[in-house]
């Protein structure tokens, strides 16, 4: 069995290993018990050490591709058995519209519309050296909170790395927070009040959406464009209902990938300004993009910047941050310090230790590249395919795309013939409302079974039942 690794790429060689493997069971369609030749056999003939070998399908039997037996080979597994309260058409095709991911599914699933980097493309040596590095060196990051705005020594390092977008902002003018997530809480349970009107882009994160309704804050719709929002219609919007606030996502956006034009973010602050409307800019998918790209906060220090580091490095150790103004700062620590008592010291001590050393700078610039070449590989099948695209992303995760039919229903049956499961059509909608264009994750879209559905789009249209 020809595993065809290249040695030169930026993937380890294990992973190769375990993306040949998935390959060769989904295109030749390999029968549930079938033997895999044996790890000596499978190492000599591609040049391969045995470790290696045995490392790849060990991970495959964890994610339950591969079965093995006691003192035999590694065997092909059978497809998971329906759990009709835990999977199907309702948990993955028909996802509410307030769920733009997905549940942990069968491994036998492409979730093609997922927020995030697959399992495969996570590194864990550094991420293991730190820890144990903080392990051994810093008993109170085990033991105890972080202080109320975060550890100085994260603080020191989001400050410089901040300065790469040309945002301003010292160490004590940055909070901590477990993730995103909770700076977005912090935010809307601080500064907005039950009853107020914010201003949203739609599409948009689905997530927000529902810690706004869980809060009883209002929410205006305002149409994304490739270049950003609409600037026309936010005017208007500004006029009519004086909203408190605009929530927006400006470079590598989610889910459309566009990103923010100069002139468009110019035109946006000086609305915001004169309506006096508060501006949150979630930049969670920072890392994945040039940092010469326009964020808002680098135009504007009342902007109320978040990050996280979910994304790049791992969605266990839950760090982000907020940038903004200090009475703001000053007023978002007392809540926090009110509901979580404070973040994790040891998750942050990591964190600092992988910023310090340069493997986070090291990592991201990996991704990076890796994104770049699926991307411009993934627009090209789209293009081939006739699918229509939103705009040309210039890095980041996301495709918005739309198939060249609008039977969305079938474009869903049509998918799961090739294992492809598609976010609800009403994720990305403030009001619930259907659409047809399809997030599409760069990093999961070169998966042969979505190019199979990007062609198949295009070629059949889907039986209709």
């Amino acid at each position: 069995m020809e595993l065809r690794i290249d040695r030169q790429a930026l993937v380890p060689v294990v992973q190769q290993i375990v993306d040949a493997l998935i390959g060769w069971i989904r295109q030749d369609a390999v029968q549930p018990g079938t033997r895999l030749p044996s790890i000596r056999q499978l190492a000599r003939e591609n040049l391969l050490s045995q470790s290696s070998v045995n490392e790849a399908c060990e991970r495959l039997v964890a994610q339950g591709l591969l079965a093995s037996r006691h003192g035999s080979s590694f065997f092909v597994a059978p497809p998971p058995a329906p759990d009709h309260e835990s999977s199907g058409s309702l948990r993955h095709t028909d996802t509410p519209r307030n769920r733009s991911d997905f549940d942990d599914g069968s491994p036998w699933e492409l979730k093609l519309g997922e927020g995030g980097l697959p399992e495969s493309w996570r590194e864990s040596d550094d991420l293991g050296y730190a820890i144990r590095q903080v392990t051994r060196t810093d008993m109170a990051g085990l033991f105890n909170y972080s202080t109320p705005l975060g550890l100085p020594a994260l603080r020191d390092q989001l400050s410089r790395r901040l300065k790469q977008f040309n945002i301003e902002a010292d160490k004590n003018l940055i909070l901590t927070t477990t993730g995103a997530t909770q700076g977005l809480d912090l935010i809307v349970r601080t500064l907005l009040s039950p009853g107020a009107c914010v201003v949203v882009e739609s599409p948009g994160y689905s997530s927000l959406f529902d810690l706004l309704r869980l809060h009883r804050i209002e929410m205006l719709e305002l149409p994304r464009t490739p270049r950003g929002p609409d600037v026309e219609a936010l005017q208007s919007l500004l006029a009519t209902h004086r909203p408190s606030a605009l929530f927006i996502n400006s470079a590598c956006h989610n889910p459309t990938g566009s990103s923010l034009a100069p002139a468009v973010a110019q035109r946006l602050l000086e609305l915001t300004r004169q309506h006096a409307v508060r501006v949150i800019e979630d930049d969670v998918y920072a890392d994945f993009q040039n940092s010469t790209r326009t964020r808002l906060a680098a135009l504007d220090p009342e902007v109320i910047y978040l990050g996280s580091f979910s994304k790049t490095l791992s969605s266990s150790l839950r760090v982000g941050f907020i940038a903004a103004p200090q009475p703001v700062i000053a007023r978002l620590a007392q809540v926090k310090g009110i509901t979580s008592m404070g973040s994790s010291r040891f998750c942050e001590s990591v964190l600092a230790s992988l910023l310090a050393n340069g493997a986070y700078r090291k990592l991201v610039q990996r991704q990076r590249q890796r994104l770049g070449a699926d991307m411009e590989a993934v627009l090209q099948v789209l293009e081939d395919a006739d699918w229509e695209v939103f705009g040309k992303p210039a890095g980041g995760l996301f495709i918005w795309a739309r198939p060249p039919f609008s039977d969305y229903a079938g474009l869903q049956r049509l998918a799961r013939r090739f294992g492809v499961l598609l976010s609800s059509r009403t994720a990305f909608s403030p009001s619930g409302a259907d659409s047809d264009w399809v997030r599409i994750n760069v990093a999961y879209a070169r998966d042969p079974r979505a190019q199979a559905f990007f062609r198949a789009a295009a070629r059949d249209r889907p039986p209709v039942f």
